[in-house]
């Protein structure tokens, strides 16, 4: 596949699932046709949020090495969180399921789920940053959600509890960890 239809093709896939297309969550299960743009999601997610915590620490007059290594966690924040949160998506499903497709299948779909976090970017609006960021967290749970009730076949209610469950967890963590680099950084 040429390179512009490889990117046309990554950006259909990431406004299907923006637009939480049920087909597309399903797809995401069968095969790895989508892993490409899957991973594409979270790594402009993971920028995104990078830029926008950045832009923020700019009013803030922070050395460069500091806006580096903020830049750089604030990448891995998003990577590690999107791994973990795959992570207890698939044991709470196994606990309350009894079986759950092996981890690997559930990157791609978990991924696709992750699109949401692309428009982070925007959490650099003054007053209105954390609002963004809970929303989109919560469009990204909801993807979770329908990835699941449909690709899995499962009760929408085992669905909202694994994706819930992990997502909270998740979310915790990962708060902990902005509070802590907000400290170094002051």
């Amino acid at each position: 596949m040429s390179r512009p239809r490889a990117v046309n093709g990554i950006a259909k896939t990431c406004w299907r699932a923006l637009l939480l297309d049920v087909n597309l969550y399903a797809e995401a299960f069968q095969g790895s046709t989508l892993h490409r743009a899957a991973q594409t999601a979270v790594i402009i997610a993971a920028c995104s949020h990078a830029i926008g915590s950045s832009m923020i620490l700019l009013t803030y007059n922070t050395s460069v090495v500091l806006q580096i290594l903020a830049f750089l966690a604030n990448i891995a924040v998003v990577v590690v969180g999107y791994y973990s949160w795959t992570f207890a998506i698939w044991k709470i499903g196994a606990w309350l399921r009894g079986s759950m497709p092996p981890y690997k299948r559930l990157l791609v779909p978990i991924g696709l789920a992750y699109t949401p976090q692309i428009l982070n970017v925007f959490t650099v609006v003054p007053l209105l940053g954390r609002p963004i960021e809970i929303g989109l967290a919560l469009w990204s749970l909801f993807a979770a959600i329908v990835a699941l009730h449909n690709g899995l076949n499962l009760k929408l209610s085992k669905a909202i509890a694994i994706c819930t469950l992990g997502w909270v967890i998740v979310q915790v963590t990962i708060g902990m960890i902005q509070i802590g680099i907000q400290r170094i950084l002051e």
